[in-house]
């Protein structure tokens, strides 16, 4: 009998080394990488969301990496059949698969399937967003924090339009949007294998602060400039963009929203670990453990 398809799922909190293991993973194993970050498929949003540079892309074949316009929205279920597509073409030339990210519900999408969402009052939005507009940020954050603590625990708390979504599916449904789910994993074709990659906290910690100082050398400020006549975009409501947008704006000076990128940066990380830690499937090693990663998988 013809061996199973494997997928190797490499994840782990923002800066901690992803993107390299995943090229070792999938130079070793003759296949290609499928990305599993919500951000990096925007061609227009490169330096803020550490997209792997033009000597990475070139090294392995990568899928979902500037392949949608900040204009097109995307959700779980749809990165669930792209990801899936991606899987069938990389499984006909290979009987591996990498993928590599960080968004843990795009993750779980594609290992367990995502349920549909039962349709949120528009009314309950729109409300939410005319509050938001007109208060700001915390005063949605402390909504959110009251109404469904469960959901801000693990929410990108500087995503507005993610807030929104959480809280409005809670007034519509009466059940928090993290409850959400049939319990029916869907049957995949392939074995899946989890890897996580985490380093000592203060590690990680200055790694993603001297990220944040290279990609402002590299131009993450120009970058934002040539975005901000869109920045009511949802996909703009990231962290790396928000922070400069309100320096723009004339709410912080220019050294306030680096330290803030790089503070909700590491606040990011640190649900990022909360949310893989979850999975008692995910196998953990340092990101330069790359014989421990090719011996578990093998051992898989």
């Amino acid at each position: 009998m013809h061996n199973k398809k494997k997928l190797i799922v490499i994840a782990g909190p923002t800066a901690v080394g992803k993107t390299a293991a995943a090229i070792h993973v999938a130079k070793h194993f003759g296949t290609e990488i499928i990305s599993a970050d919500s951000r990096q498929c925007y061609c227009e949003m490169s330096i803020g969301t550490a997209k792997p540079d033009a000597a990475e892309l070139a090294a392995v074949h990568h899928y979902f990496i500037n392949s949608h316009s900040i204009t097109e929205e995307l959700n779980a279920g749809d990165y669930e059949q792209l990801a899936l597509g991606y899987c069938d073409a990389v499984f006909s030339k290979s009987d591996y698969a990498v993928v590599c990210g960080g968004t843990g519900l795009y993750i779980k999408a594609l290992c367990e399937g995502i349920d549909e969402m039962p349709k949120t009052d528009r009314a309950i939005e729109k409300a939410l967003q005319d509050g938001y507009d007109e208060n700001g940020m915390e005063w949605l954050q402390n909504i959110v924090a009251k109404e469904d603590p469960e959901f801000y625990a693990a929410a990108e708390q500087q995503n507005p339009a993610r807030l929104i979504r959480g809280i409005a599916f809670r007034r519509s449904t009466g059940i928090s949007i993290v409850h959400f789910r049939s319990g029916n994993q869907k049957e995949r074709y392939f074995d899946i294998i989890k890897i996580g990659l985490d380093l000592p906290r203060e590690i990680l910690y200055d790694r993603i602060n001297r990220r944040v100082d290279i990609m402002m050398a590299q131009g993450l400020w120009e970058e934002a400039v040539a975005l901000y006549p869109q920045r009511a975009l949802k996909n703009l409501q990231t962290v790396g963009y928000t922070e400069i947008f309100e320096c723009f704006d004339g709410v912080i000076t220019q050294e306030k929203s680096i330290e803030l990128i790089k503070q909700h940066s590491r606040n990011y990380a640190k649900r990022q670990l909360t949310w893989f830690r979850k999975d008692k499937d995910f196998k953990w090693f340092e990101p330069t453990d790359l014989k421990g990663i090719l011996s578990a998988v093998e051992r898989s």
